[in-house]
């Protein structure tokens, strides 16, 4: 079987050339990493539980008309995609104060907001992903007004729709992040959501106890990571609802 070709690697995940042009393989890695990679594990299972939890939000995405990058799922790690000129940029939207907008701003850790507020990071490990505003963006020529608008109305569209499916299993959408690619058709382009929506790129708290059901987990050394990403799967019916830990889990075709 011929080796295939690596297209990049990150801190969670492999993309691979896909089998058709224009396609990738998308690979979801057993690695746990915090503080810009200053903390890191192997969380056995980890892969498994992103990549089923990715394809149900990706799929219910595109369900409902809000394109994604997401073509099939393969096997239990890996996904196949579109392949999408990645904007240089985390699109982070917040319902409830939490994390580094707490430290900044001293609001109490889930306070909730007066309306989901919309911040963006520039993607550069070295610089700490810093917070970009809106004039930075056009000014480098990462996005134009029009796209930043597309891509505003795009989040809070992904947002309704995760807030009230989680919101339906008794959890609390805190806040997430997501990326967003350019794909063209001819001459036209198009924006989608791209990269991944799992517990690594949101936070989830349980609404009657607030227990953590994201990666503050292991950020913060509060339990295990691979029982609170299972206890998200196993709420949204990804796993039996008999299961409460999966350290290999095993997952609905």
């Amino acid at each position: 079987m011929a080796r295939r070709k690596k297209i990049y690697e990150g801190k969670a995940k492999i993309l691979y050339e896909g089998p058709e042009p224009g396609t990738f393989v998308q690979y979801f890695k057993d690695d746990a990493t915090a503080y810009n990679a200053e903390k890191k594990d192997v969380i056995d299972g980890k892969g498994v539980l992103n990549n089923r939890l990715s394809e149900f939000f990706m799929k219910g995405l595109n369900h409902i008309g809000v394109p994604t990058h997401f073509i099939k799922r393969l096997n239990m790690r890996e996904q196949l995609i579109r392949a999408v000129e990645i904007i240089p940029l985390e699109v982070i939207v917040r319902n409830y104060a939490a994390g580094s907008m707490s430290k900044r701003m001293g609001i109490e850790e889930g306070t909730q907001l007066p309306r989901p507020i919309i911040e963006f990071s520039y993607k550069d490990d070295s610089l700490g992903d810093p917070l970009v505003p809106e004039e930075y963006i056009i000014a480098f020529g990462w996005a134009s007004q029009q796209d930043l608008d597309d891509i505003v109305a795009l989040a809070l569209r992904v947002n309704d729709f995760l807030s009230g499916m989680m919101l339906g299993v008794g959890i609390k959408l805190v806040d997430f992040k997501i990326e967003i690619g350019r794909v063209w058709d001819g001459d036209f382009q198009r924006l989608i959501v791209a990269d991944e929506i799992s517990p690594d790129s949101c936070r989830l708290w349980d609404i009657e106890t607030g227990q953590k059901l994201d990666k503050d987990v292991f950020r913060r050394d509060l339990g295990s990571l691979a029982d609170a990403y299972t206890e998200v799967a196993r709420r949204l019916g990804v796993l039996p609802s008999n299961v409460t830990h999966a350290v290999k889990p095993h997952v609905i075709n």
